[in-house]
């Protein structure tokens, strides 16, 4: 409600107004004028102050005189030294939070060189969508109050440590308040390790979404392909740095197919020409060399390279064979062929739950490791992690299989997309016989997932 004239009357004259906080500063390396004015007038509706660049010697000028708080610069504008443009600015203005426009048909590889040594925080896809662009930007903010806290925690403990060492040792309580100080400092550089590592993630899931935009969405896979990795390291207590990489290698096993045409993209593998089929074998090794460019991601990217080989030594790009393929890549082809034969990405057609649990138990032994694979439809079956069922114990069952009394664990559907039963309904005759004739009109066998007794 607005304030009344006698009030404003009633307050003191000598209460001083609030300054409001001082717009951050948002310097733009674009070569393209349009694209520069466009992007400009669109920050400073979001509140930014705005400088602007056309080239690397501009930018370094600007920087020179002004502080900038963020970079916001198009990989073009560098041309074949983007790497060594935005790696200038990072280590002369570290403080400055940078961010990249990518043309993906301009060069991956070059892209992927230029964000490892450009520490870039985050990326936006050409031609940018004004939406996801201020998102990117706040976080940016966020980031940068985050930074700049950390390096105020960083000089109170520097100044802190510097008094600790002059203090007499001799003396019990400072010893215990040295040690105590020491613990601080440990966290703190632990968290800032941890925050570090948590920014090349981002930045390289980021990429990986480059991806997903170009596939329909029946065809994004990661998203379920990351959870059956995550339940399954979890279950079985792996590493926690393993697995890191196999999540890792789970948002971005398919790298190597983001320079594809749409025709192959969309066709099932076994539906390849001679000529594809190259092409597709290609992409385990391909994937690798784009990952590579960035050093946290060489263990996930070796994983990436192997997760097409096959138990017998059928398999690609190296034809390894049993345990000479590595453990990460053994669990991540598994969840990759689970969910793709589900997709209709293998075959010309879809195969249901239950059918493709069957395959991957008829080929233990000769694509798969027996004893993972085992492992792998064990916590398909009990857990179904891929169905999102929050880790409670699940049966997946064929119509003709329910029984009265089940409940179920999952909304079934019909063919249009019409809820049919929705998730915690108690099965009973009634419901089951509608489900038949379901299934008989629509011509397909429904999958039930039930929360086992």
């Amino acid at each position: 409600m607005a304030e009344s004239i006698g009030d404003i009357e009633q307050q003191p004259a000598q209460a001083p107004a609030q300054s409001d906080p001082e717009p951050a500063t948002l310097l733009l390396i674009i070569e393209d004028p349009e694209t520069l004015s466009q992007l400009s007038e669109m920050v400073e509706q979001e509140g930014f102050q705005v400088l602007q660049a056309a080239s690397t010697k501009d930018a370094v000028a600007t920087l020179e005189l002004e502080p900038v708080d963020l970079v916001l610069c198009d990989a073009s504008t560098f041309g074949q030294d983007g790497h060594a443009g935005l790696g200038l600015i990072q280590s002369r203005w570290p403080d400055s939070i940078r961010l990249l426009l990518i043309d993906v048909a301009t060069g991956l590889e070059e892209a992927l060189r230029t964000i490892d040594e450009g520490q870039v925080y985050g990326c936006i896809l050409k031609p940018w969508d004004a939406d996801r662009l201020r998102r990117l930007l706040h976080r940016s903010l966020e980031e940068l109050g985050a930074q700049r806290k950390r390096l105020q925690h960083e000089a109170s403990l520097q100044v802190q440590n510097e008094n600790l060492l002059a203090l007499n040792d001799t003396l019990e309580q400072r010893i215990e308040a040295t040690q105590q100080e020491l613990k601080q400092t440990s966290d703190m550089l632990e968290k800032a390790y941890d925050e570090l590592l948590h920014i090349h993630v981002t930045t390289a899931r980021v990429i990986a979404d480059l991806l997903h935009q170009r596939l329909p969405r029946h065809l994004q896979t990661n998203d379920q392909i990351s959870a059956l990795i995550t339940a399954f390291c979890e279950t079985h207590a792996l590493d926690h740095t393993l697995q890191q990489d196999l999540e890792l290698a789970a948002a971005l096993y398919n790298m190597g197919k983001l320079t594809w045409d749409d025709h192959l993209l969309v066709t099932p593998s076994e539906q390849l020409s001679a000529q594809e089929r190259t092409t597709y074998q290609n992409y385990p090794a391909s994937s690798e060399s784009h990952l590579m460019a960035m050093a946290q991601l060489k263990r996930a990217a070796k994983i990436v390279r192997h997760h097409r080989e096959r138990w017998n030594g059928s398999g690609f790009p190296d034809r390894l064979e049993g345990n000479d393929i590595p453990y990460g890549s053994r669990l991540l082809g598994l969840a990759v062929d689970f969910i793709e034969l589900q997709r209709g990405m293998v075959l010309p057609r879809e195969v249901p739950r239950p059918q493709a649990l069957a395959l991957l138990r008829k080929f233990a032994g000769r694509i798969y490791d027996p004893e993972l694979c085992h492992d792998f439809v064990k916590l398909c079956v009990e857990k179904a992690p891929d169905l999102q069922t929050g880790g409670k114990a699940v049966i997946s069952l064929e119509t003709s299989q329910v029984k009265p009394g089940m409940i179920l664990a999952q909304d079934i559907y019909s063919a249009s997309g019409m809820l049919l039963l929705h998730e915690g309904k108690r099965l009973d005759k009634h419901l089951m016989e509608k489900l038949k004739n379901f299934e008989e009109i629509e011509g397909r066998n429904y999958t039930v997932l039930v929360y086992r007794s």
